[in-house]
């Protein structure tokens, strides 16, 4: 048994990548970390990290839309969201869009050092701006995980890339539902997370019928087993590719519950990580 094909006690499952032979390693400023199965990513060790909102986001989404063969992470960060739905989804061909430069660099190294480079595009632009994804682009799948908050409205990181993945300096939740509905394929899938508490919520309902799409799920994510929801997970198709009579409709499915009131694991987060190929 290879000694790294456990990790205290639990198989690592699905391929193994190129890693440290594909040429790429950690510089001091920067760590590697598991994400799915033999997968990793390279974050900043003072940056912003990838979260659980990114494990769910591409969790739902890829659960939701199993059939992908093309898939387009918006505001993808460091590659979190896109690369595990990668390793969920084999077959698919993958186009990501960053704006800055920094996490462009590390997605870019994450990628090669995942063996993603054959179907796996990153493109450094705002996704807003004419050019960076082609009109006549369409993608089965199309996630995003947008910052919650308009500047001003709360404590700055001083950190541009921790900043810019919390308050909306490149656009808001409505620029990532008028993306998707623009890139969307024939009966394809929109997943997001971001903020349950009303007033966040109306700004999600908002933009995605200021879109032309419909929200047809919603999952209340509980960090805390006994405290409200703080975020939700969101499934989005266009208005167009449903009946009119399922138009307005969503499902809002049961809260996912992070960890039990003692702090611990909930074990339906265990199984969604297990899901996504990370110990439970």
């Amino acid at each position: 048994m290879n000694a790294d094909s456990h990790f205290k006690g639990w198989a690592k499952p699905g391929p193994v990548p190129p890693g440290l032979a594909s040429g790429v390693a950690a510089e001091p400023h920067e760590t590697l970390d598991a994400i799915s199965g033999y997968f990793r990513v390279f974050q900043l060790r003072d940056g912003h990290r990838f979260s659980t909102d990114d494990i769910l986001t591409a969790w739902y989404g890829s659960n939701w839309c199993p059939t992908a063969q093309t898939a387009l992470d918006l505001g993808s960060g460091i590659g979190t969201v896109g690369m595990i739905c990668a390793w969920r989804l084999p077959g698919a061909r993958f186009v990501t869009v960053e704006a800055q430069a920094e996490s462009v660099a590390l997605a870019k190294k994450s990628a090669k050092y995942n063996g993603l480079t054959s179907r796996y595009e990153i493109r450094h632009g705002d996704f807003r701006e004419q050019g960076v994804v082609k009109l006549d682009e369409e993608f089965d799948l199309i996630t995003g995980s947008p910052p919650y908050f308009p500047p001003g409205t709360g404590v700055e990181s001083e950190h541009p890339q921790k900043l810019a993945c919390r308050f909306e300096l490149r656009g808001t939740v409505a620029d990532y539902c008028a993306s998707a509905a623009t890139h969307l394929a024939l009966g394809g899938f929109f997943a997001c997370v971001f903020p349950a508490e009303p007033a966040q919520l109306a700004r999600v309902e908002e933009g995605a019928r200021n879109a032309g799409l419909v929200i047809i799920r919603r999952r209340p994510v509980v960090f805390r087993e006994g405290e409200p929801p703080l975020v939700a997970l969101f499934g989005m198709m266009r208005a167009t590719d449903l009946p009119e009579w399922f138009r307005g409709k969503t499902w809002v499915e049961p809260n996912l519950t992070i960890r039990t009131p003692d702090g611990k694991i909930h074990p339906e987060y265990s199984a969604v990580k297990l899901a996504i190929g990370f110990p439970p």
